[in-house]
């Protein structure tokens, strides 16, 4: 189960517009020292709620022309997922709903350079099934392995201009499966990596695949997979490191938990070396609670973050 990302909807399981004015807060970070000891970006925050419910909102990914993926609703009574695509200027006119046709609700989870989208959507008995919005065009896609019973388990959450798009299914234990779908056929692959529960988050156009794992001991870590090799990682310091997304440049955004257990998101540049660095990113109005879940080839950040009030709100992070 994504414990960040999905903040409860895979228990329940995602249009609207308003004319109330956006809510947005821009806020300039102040430059940080990575782990590796030289200046990390700063980077100019800016909240993206869509007033259709401006108590919700997660923002999941972002292609290179910076259109963004996401979905308001918490999947609470009264608070469905409902899912959207927003673009520049990022005004409440430029959300425009995407909805899986008949879904009780939906999450648009990923988005490639040419605007085909990825994600999944739940029906009214509370099963989930991944969805590709390939040029326009709406189609279910289910592992053939997930248990054929209400409430089982399948999300799409990333995609890549090929195509590919990754995700996970649970099995009839409740453990997470990662796996990869050709759009195209319509095939499943599993995508092998060490772990009781693996989930796949993120493609990028190269193939390059994240995501995290979590052993039977409860801890869980980031994955890096390029062909047949895996590499793990855990935030310097930190537990529970989850790998949401990857750009073009093998950059690789996600969350953590610190020693105090407060979340944080993070960027990840060069993991294969010869020197990685890492940056913890928290959004400037967050309280206790930032996640970074998708990065674009220019490493412009999409995720969302708890405000003072409780509510969970859009971020976008531009260095």
């Amino acid at each position: 189960m994504r414990k960040h990302l999905v903040a409860g909807a895979l228990a329940a399981a995602v249009a609207g517009s308003g004319a109330l004015a956006l809510f947005t807060g821009v806020a300039q970070a102040a430059p940080v020292v990575s782990h590796q000891g030289r200046a990390a970006a700063a980077y100019t925050f800016t909240t993206l709620d869509d007033q259709a419910d401006p108590t919700f909102n997660q923002l999941l990914g972002i292609n290179v022309h910076n259109v963004i993926a996401g979905y308001f609703g918490s999947g609470a009574a009264g608070h469905p997922n409902k899912g959207y695509q927003l673009t520049p200027p990022y005004g409440q006119g430029n959300y425009g709903n995407e909805n899986f046709p008949g879904s009780a609700q939906t999450q648009v989870t990923g988005i490639d350079d040419k605007g085909n989208t990825t994600g999944f959507w739940v029906t009214a008995g509370g099963t989930s099934h991944g969805f590709v919005a390939w040029n326009g065009v709406f189609a279910s896609y289910t592992n053939p392995l997930t248990p054929k019973a209400k409430g089982s388990v399948n999300q799409l959450l990333g995609i890549n201009n090929a195509g590919t798009a990754v995700g996970f299914y649970n099995d009839a234990h409740g453990h997470s499966h990662a796996d990869k779908l050709n759009q195209a056929t319509g095939a499943f692959t599993p995508i092998h990596v060490p772990g009781v529960s693996t989930v796949a988050t993120g493609i990028n156009n190269t193939g390059a695949i994240v995501g995290f794992a979590t052993d039977a001991a409860g801890n869980t870590t980031s994955w890096l997979k390029t062909g047949t090799s895996t590499v793990a990682y855990q935030f310097p310091g930190g537990t529970d490191t989850q790998a949401l997304g990857i750009n073009a440049k093998n950059q690789i955004a996600g969350s953590y938990l610190d020693g105090a257990g407060v979340l944080h998101g993070f960027v990840l540049t060069s993991p294969l070396g010869p020197v990685s660095h890492w940056q913890s990113i928290d959004d400037p109005n967050g309280i206790g609670s930032t996640v970074v879940n998708g990065i674009n080839a220019a490493g412009d950040l999409v995720g969302f973050y708890t405000d003072t009030a409780g509510n969970t709100d859009g971020m976008l992070a531009t260095p």
